[in-house]
């Protein structure tokens, strides 16, 4: 990797002759008319606007389907880079400064136009006003009108006028014959005055050439570098924008068999994925959990990390994809049969990978589906959980997961490694103040398990009840009374004092001690103490501590 500065109008002769043009990642260019103005007033007062990014193209290890920056005129040639990274700069700055075609733009409340750029030669001198509010965009007609299109505001449809109103066309500021051009029909059109000869003069050195002249840094990777590298490189010195993803370089890599990875993964989500649960799912995640897939079918060594998925072949994608994606369904199934009913109450995201990955490996042959073969999934699974094992980096775990989970299934005393390091500290318990906690949410999903029921209706806290009542996680002994009795936050706010509830019987309950709002439930003849006291032995609270007010 080096970098060098390359001036502005180098980069956009290798964009107009294809020597310069995007992998085919099928990112949309968005940059509105106002911002392309900011970055156009940047250059032409000589401001930073960021670094590029371009690949040397040519490896033997990377093969992306390219294509040229929109509105380049470019067809059937092969570049000798590819632009990484400041897509929508560059696009901007080529079809402002360079292309004779008007801009593809929008407005700021995002309606297509199509606009050509000027810039007042008077304003751009003047001191006193902003660089950007001498930028001037007009339509592809060149005529600015109100009342509808019947008064026309600004008329610069002829160069003759452009010299009238002494407003530059700015898609020529880099061609310096065109500029020679315009400069001497400007001075003609008026006579030659020495007045506007030496303002043009100022206008010429202070904005033309400097524009001309602008340079900018351009970070270049050399064709040998691997793809991971690529991809990580890139996140790395990628601040702002749309991250580089295996996603998007995969999607580059397979449009080279015409293969439409995009639009496979927008319809398989579309399909299969909008679930509670597996909206989630993200295109990286799928991609990741197939390279764990393809790898443990090959008999070799299992790996999932960046450079594996990245070196995924698409006849692999398209013999797994179909197979995984009934897999993420089981793994759901699983789930809601566990009581998770929806992502926000999902313990561990990643998690899903190889639950995934596993259900699709044992659903040949229905093994899923046996008694056996569950339970050992769901003890990993919890396991999982409450050790906390999926909180950091987990490629690793991701492998030795499924590959001792499989090896547990063909033998009994092949004890996976995740089970035997699973370990819960009771304190533990404590310190679960918050909802964003693994554990905190597993403890959550087993009160679901154990039939928990409504204090008041004594209905079970099923999927159908989950989402018809709006359930949530409430304290049993209120926040209000707490705090009045001067109980311990890290004990009444933890774990041990909350449980699902409705939200109706949330506002039944208020801000009171136990024994008040249970005695209040209980006179509304909404339900008998004995019936109450089984409902609450449904959350696993102890009947005689909250009925005795005893936290």
């Amino acid at each position: 990797m080096h970098t060098n500065d390359r001036e502005i109008s180098e980069l956009m002769k290798s964009v107009d002759t294809g020597k310069a043009q995007l992998p085919d990642f099928q990112r949309g260019w968005v940059w509105d008319d106002n911002r392309i103005k900011a970055l156009i007033a940047s250059v032409t007062c000589n401001f930073p606007v960021g670094a590029a990014m371009f690949l040397d193209y040519g490896n033997d290890d990377i093969h992306f389907k390219y294509r040229p920056i929109e509105g380049a005129p470019v067809t059937d040639i092969t570049p000798d880079e590819l632009i990484l990274d400041g897509q929508q700069r560059l696009t901007s700055l080529y079809s402002a400064l360079f292309s004779t075609k008007p801009v593809n733009t929008t407005t700021d409340k995002g309606d297509k136009i199509k606009r050509f750029y000027y810039i007042d030669i008077e304003k751009a001198l003047n001191k006193d006003i902003d660089r950007v509010d001498a930028i001037l965009s007009v339509p592809e007609t060149r005529k600015v009108t109100s009342n509808f299109g019947r008064d026309i505001d600004l008329d610069l449809s002829a160069p003759e006028k452009e010299y009238e109103k002494k407003l530059f066309p700015l898609n020529i500021i880099l061609d310096y014959g065109k500029t020679s051009e315009w400069q001497n029909n400007y001075y003609e059109k008026y006579g030659y005055d020495a007045e506007i000869i030496q303002q043009f003069t100022v206008f010429f050195k202070e904005v033309i050439m400097k524009t001309m002249q602008y340079k900018m840094p351009v970070i270049s990777l050399e064709k040998e570098t691997p793809k991971e590298a690529v991809c990580q490189v890139f996140e790395n010195v990628n601040t702002g924008g749309v991250s580089l993803t295996v996603f998007e370089l995969l999607t580059a890599i397979f449009a080279m068999d015409d293969y439409e990875l995009r639009k496979d993964w927008e319809d398989r989500k579309e399909n299969n994925f909008k679930g509670d649960l597996l909206r989630i799912l993200t295109a990286t995640d799928f991609l990741q959990a197939c390279t764990l897939l393809s790898t443990y079918k090959k008999g070799g060594t299992v790996s999932c990390k960046k450079k594996d998925v990245l070196n995924l072949t698409l006849s692999e994608y398209q013999k797994y994809s179909e197979g995984l994606t009934s897999g993420f369904k089981m793994a759901e199934s699983i789930l809601q049969e566990e009581r998770i009913f929806s992502s926000r109450d999902l313990p561990y995201t990643t998690q899903l990978i190889p639950l995934a990955v596993l259900c699709t490996l044992l659903a040949d042959g229905n093994q899923i589906k046996t008694t056996t073969v569950k339970d050992k999934i769901k003890k990993w699974y919890w396991c999982g959980v409450f050790g906390e094992l999926y909180g950091g980096a987990n490629e690793t775990r991701y492998v030795y997961d499924v590959v001792d989970v499989m090896a547990w299934v063909k033998d009994d005393t092949a004890t996976p490694r995740s089970v035997q390091e699973a370990y819960f500290n009771p304190t533990r318990l404590l310190s679960l103040q918050s909802r964003q906690s693994a554990a905190y949410k597993g403890v959550m999903a087993l009160i679901y398990k154990n039939h928990c029921k409504d204090f008041i209706s004594g209905e079970e806290m099923d999927f159908t009840l989950y989402k018809d009542e709006k359930i949530d996680i409430h304290h049993i002994f209120p926040k209000d009374y707490c705090e009045k009795q001067k109980y311990p936050k890290e004990k009444w706010n933890s774990v041990v004092n909350k449980t699902p509830m409705t939200a109706s019987t949330n506002r039944e309950i208020g801000g009171v001690a136990p024994t008040k709002y249970l005695s209040k439930i209980e006179k509304k003849g909404k339900v008998t103490a004995s019936a109450l006291d089984e409902y609450i032995s449904t959350h696993w609270v102890d009947v005689d501590c909250i009925r005795t007010d005893d936290l």
